[in-house]
């Protein structure tokens, strides 16, 4: 079977169990039925048997086909951990705005479950198959950053399969070192089977302002100036990001809740929200159902859609509606790792060589936003780039100063170097360069390691659910030092995980 025959076989399957629809909801809304406590406790039973069964000295890791990583992956013959019965939302408390929610539960599950008491998670990540787990172990962000920080800052208490095969509760006041030390650990120390988080309420609708400007200093001043201040123009601001198209269009992205009944927009037919946030001067103004605003990136992926032709307005009008949605876009990605479709279908014909892929998410501090933006833009012809401020959660006192291996009081999550009081500002651009863009003769990863260079000459960082080229030195430096290690040496001191270098860098 050729290649492309291969590729159209795998395409046929690819819309199967998407399940029935709710209507007025959304193509893709479902009831969620919470999945109960006595549930939970067996599926916990299944998987601490299946740690039990994996060879005594052999690595061990989930058995879980779909991920959000860019990144590889080590292969390996040993069965993963059966994670089957971990999917789901346990409760939901609506009157202390809590959720019990499963490490394996998807954002879009755990989303369609609060939204029913008029609720949501405190930071929803952009796309929809985002586990809670996956979000807090490694890093997650959204348009709420700037007022409640990352994912893992909403987190009551956590149940975390460690390495000694055994569960571990832990809390800001119980096993307080493995509670914040699991924040980026990507699984070097464990897999949280249950999370207890806050809640918050959310409107009915959203109301949106889109702020153009046309230079990065004053964009970076004011999105600053927003971060701290948490309003525009003497309105409350409740969700801010932004885009950047280059170093003369760039916008800030202004929610608002609101009941107020009115028209809102649709970005699941043949428009496309990215686009709809350009114009030439001032600010325009939009409206978006909660349900649709939480997800209004995941409709194209961002603007990644455009590489699979969905944003052409002739492929639009024929692709299926209910496949505007990241998960589809996985498998689309999945077959190109599988067959090299990019390279043997359009660049290999052509003469061109391999692209390089940039995938990343870095974050430089405001100040340091406009230098960033300059070079990058002037270094590459990727975009656009998302932009989303990051602030820590206030209240960091909270948590517990106990637990010996903490060493760094300053940083309440010291495998993350991001420290109270400082806006963060998280850049993402998802794209490729031709292999050729550093030299004629650049080795794997060449302009990837350029960014990683320039970023730490900012005095930035940048997320590890993609490539990385740092040395072991560098690494530390950025991400806990021995912190890591002396971690493992407590919760998994027989080495069951790869630790975490070996994990994000080396590809274990």
């Amino acid at each position: 079977m050729s290649v492309r025959d291969s590729i159209v076989n795998s395409l046929g399957t690819l819309s199967d169990g998407l399940g029935a629809r709710m209507p007025g909801r959304g193509l893709d809304y479902r009831p969620v039925q919470p999945v109960g406590w006595y549930a939970h406790e067996q599926a916990v039973t299944r998987l601490v048997e299946s740690f039990a069964a994996v060879p005594a000295g052999e690595r061990v890791r989930l058995a879980k086909k779909t991920s959000n990583l860019f990144r590889g992956r080590g292969k390996t013959d040993v069965p993963g951990l059966d994670v089957a019965g971990l999917g789901g939302v346990i409760e939901i408390d609506p009157v202390a705005r809590t959720a019990e929610v499963q490490g394996m539960c998807t954002y879009e599950e755990l989303v369609d479950a609060t939204l029913a008491h008029g609720l949501a998670p405190l930071v929803v990540p952009q796309l929809k198959t985002i586990t809670l787990g996956g979000a807090v172990s490694g890093m997650g962000v959204e348009a709420t950053s700037f007022r409640n920080g990352l994912p893992h800052e909403s987190v009551l208490e956590m149940d975390v399969l460690t390495g000694t095969g055994e569960i571990i509760t832990c809390s800001p006041e119980r096993n307080v070192d493995l509670f914040r030390g699991f924040p980026n650990s990507y699984g070097s120390l464990g897999y949280a089977v249950r999370l207890k988080i806050e809640l918050e309420e959310v409107s009915r609708y959203v109301a949106l302002r889109h702020v153009r400007f046309h230079d990065p200093v004053s964009y970076a001043e004011a999105m600053g100036r927003v971060a701290e201040t948490r309003e525009w123009e003497g309105v409350e601001v409740h969700g801010l990001d932004g885009v950047a198209f280059g170093p003369g269009e760039l916008y800030l992205i202004l929610a608002t809740k609101t009941d107020e009944e009115g028209p809102v927009s649709d970005y699941t037919r043949e428009h496309v929200y990215y686009r709809s946030i350009q114009h030439p001067e001032g600010t325009i103004h939009d409206r978006l159902t909660t349900r649709d605003y939480i997800w209004r990136w995941d409709v194209d992926w961002f603007w990644c859609s455009r590489a699979f032709g969905a944003q052409d307005p002739t492929i639009r009008k024929l692709w299926p509606r209910d496949l505007l949605r990241s998960s589809f876009y996985w498998k689309l990605i999945g077959l190109d790792r599988k067959y090299d479709v990019e390279h043997n279908l359009i660049n290999k014909p052509r003469g061109l060589p391999h692209r390089e892929r940039v995938v990343q998410d870095i974050e430089v501090t405001v100040d340091k936003l406009p230098e960033w933006l300059d070079w990058f833009f002037s270094a590459s012809d990727i975009q656009p780039m998302w932009l989303c401020p990051i602030r820590l959660r206030e209240g960091v006192e909270r948590l517990s100063n106990t637990g010996e291996v903490l060493a760094d009081e300053s940083n309440p999550w010291p495998l993350y170097p991001l420290k109270p009081g400082t806006t963060w500002i998280n850049a993402g651009f998802w794209s490729a360069v031709p292999g050729d863009h550093v030299s004629a003769d650049a080795e794997p990863g060449a302009f990837n390691k350029v960014i990683e260079a320039r970023v730490h000459d900012l005095g930035g960082h940048k997320s590890l659910y993609s490539e990385a080229f740092y040395t072991r030195e560098q690494f530390e430096s950025l991400y806990g030092g021995d912190l890591p290690e002396e971690l493992k040496k407590i919760y998994d001191p027989q080495g069951r995980f790869p630790g975490l270098y070996d994990k994000t860098v080396s590809g274990a």
